[in-house]
């Protein structure tokens, strides 16, 4: 006669009575969930960055329902963000992460803030762009421009460096927020004074003038994500815009 099944619970233990160890059962689900959400903000922020070149094209062009379009989009930006929100609370309701896991999805969490107040910027040149629609011609649309393509390249730049977790490389995008910011001041200064001279360029140029400061508000957000990879890598928080 066969020996009676010691059943599930006797099978932990060899023997001699000691405990075998196996692996833990929800890592694997643990890490798909890691996957799955840093796969949704890498998406997110392509979203970002294809709304901001977006508006800048529409107000380029002058194309209202180009604008608009970004708008409407913005909701999609701030339904991902919703969530990875959710997905990271669920994440750390059933898997109950320490240490350096908890810390990854704490930080992609903010991230995701980060990009959602971007894509509100992004969003705002749009309106600025529509409000801009039936103007000939727009003062310092050069120089807006050229700001706009440095932070739509810092988005795409920073995002890569959370990809690879490379602290190195997120240094360098947000040590570019000074040019930023430069060139963002040398516009203000020009538009001021093009509006003294000329009361016909007060309303095109201060649409420009909330447009060129949204997208300065995006390099600094850029720069927060920037000292959020660094914190990936490092474990320690560091202010990169001091």
């Amino acid at each position: 006669m066969p020996p009676p099944d010691p059943g599930p619970e006797a099978a932990r233990h060899d023997a001699a009575g000691a405990e075998i160890l196996r692996p833990h059962p929800t890592r694997d689900t643990f890490d798909a969930a890691m996957r799955q959400l840093k796969d949704e903000v890498v998406r997110m922020g392509s979203h970002v960055e294809e709304a901001i070149r977006a508006a800048l094209d529409a107000l380029a062009r002058r194309d209202a329902e180009a604008a608009l379009g970004v708008i409407r989009a913005d909701l999609r930006i701030n339904e991902a963000q919703r969530r990875i929100a959710e997905l990271v609370i669920r994440t750390i309701a059933m898997q109950q992460p320490v240490a350096r896991d908890l810390r990854y999805l704490l930080t992609l969490d903010h991230v995701a803030y980060e990009l959602e107040r971007m894509g509100d910027h992004a969003a705002g040149v749009a309106k600025q762009a529509r409000s801009l629609a039936p103007e000939p011609s727009l003062p310092r649309l050069d120089d807006l421009e050229s700001i706009g393509a440095l932070v739509a390249q810092q988005v795409h730049d920073i995002l890569r460096a959370l990809i690879d977790v490379d602290q190195a490389a997120a240094r360098e995008v947000a040590a570019r927020d000074d040019e930023i910011d430069h060139r963002h001041r040398r516009l203000l200064d020009d538009l001021m004074a093009l509006m003294r001279a000329d009361p016909g360029n007060v309303e095109p140029g201060a649409h420009v003038v909330f447009a060129a400061m949204a997208l300065e508000r995006v390099g600094d957000r850029v720069t927060n994500v920037a000292e959020d990879v660094v914190f990936l890598a490092t474990g320690q928080v560091e202010d990169l815009n001091p």
